[in-house]
Order: C-alpha cells, then structure tokens, then sequence
C-alpha cells in the first residue's frame, strides 16, 4: 500500500514538474494567409503578436480583429494539443492505459 501512495506521489511531482513546464511548449500560427500571426504558450498565453504594416489602415481595422482572433485561437488550439503531449510524456508509465477513463480535467 505504501509503495502505492510513493508511486502517486512521483506522478504528483511529474505532473507539477510538467505543468510547469508548459509555458516553455510554444506553439504559432497566422491568419490572412501570413498577415496576422500569433504565438502563445502552453500555459495559453500569448507570447508574441506579429501584424503586417499592410494592415495598419484605419479602415482595415474590422478585418485586422477579425485576424488577431483567428491566429490566436489557431495557435492556442496547436498549443493545447502540444500541452497534452507534453503532459501525456511527464506521466508514461504512471498512468495506467484503460480504456474509457478520461483524465482530462488533469490536462491529460
């Protein structure tokens, strides 16, 4: 029984450890073909915002929200799938593989 608490204590630690670490994990992506894009985090922050000089009109400032919108959502989408990844990797060999048990509330 102990041996079992000491092997949830471990994957506790390693998924500490690798939730930490998510804000390392990177992800980007661009809308209007390349005119807009975003680069966010793992942690689902956005870390850098890039915006060509074209779209610096006061009368293309609809479009340029609309495309900041989707850069980011695509990159926080590759950015989770990325997070997962790296969750699922911290925790191999800890986490039994049975079918149907869903972990994802522990970002897994």
């Amino acid at each position: 029984m102990s041996n079992m608490f000491g092997r949830i204590k471990d994957m506790q630690a390693k998924l500490k450890e690798a939730q930490d670490n998510l804000v390392h994990v990177q992800a980007s992506a661009e809308a209007g073909a390349g005119l807009v894009k975003a680069t966010v985090n793992g942690a689902r922050q956005i870390i850098k915002l890039e915006i060509d000089n074209d779209l610096l009109k006061p009368d293309d400032k609809e479009m340029l929200q609309d495309l900041v919108v989707a850069a980011v959502n695509k990159a926080l989408v590759e950015a989770d799938a990325k997070a997962k990844e790296e969750l699922k990797k911290a925790t191999q060999g800890f986490m039994p593989n049975i079918p149907g048990l869903d972990l994802s509330g522990l970002g897994l």
